[in-house]
């Protein structure tokens, strides 16, 4: 393999990996804030604690997944410089500060939103301590949002000039508005919730077919997960197709590629076709969970719990669209990937490429070794929450039983 090769392979790894962190982060934690919302607000003691529980036990998962994920980003950045040089002495004026945004909204202010969120268990009031949460969300979105900004520069280079052989940033909103970026937006939005829709209902239907005597707990997880991804995957199909008139007026070369039958197709199609029966499965259980006749036809829970891994394969089917469909550009029409290539000889590629991999997928394997671990102990095994709660908190639930 060429050196070029080698570090196409190493990104295309290293971001396809840190991708499957990525897509639950963002699915599951919208989940979570729904649920320390309803459990915060809620008067009726006996459902609170019931809410609070299921709070604890998916944000305990969502805490995981995104520690173990966080360290994945970290070394992604470093990539840009190391393998591709060429391409930060040519876009780096324009996406320079999309890029740092998304490092210091991912790393900074997401983290330490977090951080406050998890160790906030009766220690922050119940109203500061839910807004957290929804910080971390919309951290977490707009984290997304500046780096497909500066991806979207370049699948649909805008708003800029190129002086001595770079790229000058000339018009600040119309790199902000790139239809490219938004719309990818929007899918990665609807394909995240049906991501984190799909696990929290498999999740939950594993758990009915165990046998579980968490009930409440789990049935509530269930219609939840259940109704996320149903909307969700419905209009991500939407979204998706709503790209291809994109496609076609702003990289002529991958919608012929598709067109005619390419490698490429086929990226395309496990999307398409996973999506479709995801979105299938999702409208028969949304159907049928009422009267719990979900959980107790026993095929359609395991068929759920199943289900888990599909949009995780469609996400990366369709990244791999996305990404390999404008080679042979890393800027579309601007800059090749030989030409952003770092002067590295092969052999020091090799290895890196070996060693990049390799950690990424002991990472990963890290990561699901430890939420299957707490997804078979179930809620009774959480740390996370596991404090005593505020005086006032303790006044204002003897006050409410009083009531009642």
């Amino acid at each position: 393999m060429s050196a070029a090769d080698l570090a196409r392979l190493q990104f295309a790894a290293t971001t396809g990996i840190h991708w499957l962190f990525v897509i639950l982060t963002m699915g599951l934690v919208p989940l979570v804030a729904v649920m320390h919302t309803r459990a915060a607000f809620t008067r009726d003691p006996a459902k609170r604690a019931v809410l609070e529980r299921t709070t604890r036990f998916w944000g305990q998962l969502y805490v995981i997944n995104y520690a173990v994920g966080i360290a994945t980003g970290l070394v992604m950045e470093f990539q840009f410089g190391l393998s591709w040089s060429g391409l930060s002495k040519f876009a780096g004026n324009v996406f320079g500060a999309p890029l740092a945004l998304e490092t210091l909204i991912a790393f900074f202010a997401e983290s330490t939103f977090l951080g406050m969120w998890i160790f906030g268990w009766g220690r922050l009031r119940k109203g500061v301590h839910v807004t957290l949460i929804w910080l971390v969300a919309l951290t977490a979105y707009a984290s997304a949002y500046w780096i497909l900004i500066a991806n979207g520069f370049m699948q649909h280079p805008v708003g800029y000039e190129v002086r001595d052989g770079a790229a000058y940033l000339t018009d600040f909103g119309a790199l902000l508005t790139n239809p490219n970026a938004l719309l990818a937006l929007a899918h990665i939005t609807l394909a995240a919730l049906t991501t984190g829709g799909v696990f929290v209902a498999g999740v939950s239907a594993y758990h009915f077919v165990r046998g579980t005597t968490e009930t409440e707990l789990f049935r509530g997880s269930l219609r939840l997960g259940v109704a996320v991804s149903t909307v969700a995957s419905f209009f991500v199909i939407i979204v998706g197709d709503l790209q291809f008139p994109l496609i076609r007026a702003n990289q002529p070369a991958k919608a012929a590629a598709v067109e005619g039958g390419g490698w490429l197709q086929f990226s395309l199609d496990a999307m398409t076709v996973i999506g479709n029966t995801v979105s299938t499965v999702l409208l028969v259980a949304a159907v049928l969970l009422r009267k719990d006749r979900l959980v107790r036809w026993r095929p359609l829970a395991y068929l759920m719990t199943a289900m888990i891994p599909f949009p995780f394969i469609a996400s990366v089917g369709g990244w791999v669209f996305r990404e390999v469909g404008r080679q042979p550009w890393l800027v579309y029409g601007e800059l090749t990937v030989e030409d952003a290539l770092s002067h590295v000889s092969t052999s020091l590629f090799a290895v890196s490429c070996a060693v990049f991999i390799a950690l990424f997928v002991a990472l990963a394997a890290v990561n699901w070794t430890l939420i299957v671990r707490f997804v078979r102990r179930g809620p009774g095994a959480v740390q996370l929450g596991a404090t005593e709660p505020l005086a006032e908190e303790k006044e204002e639930e003897r006050e409410t039983v009083t009531t009642f």
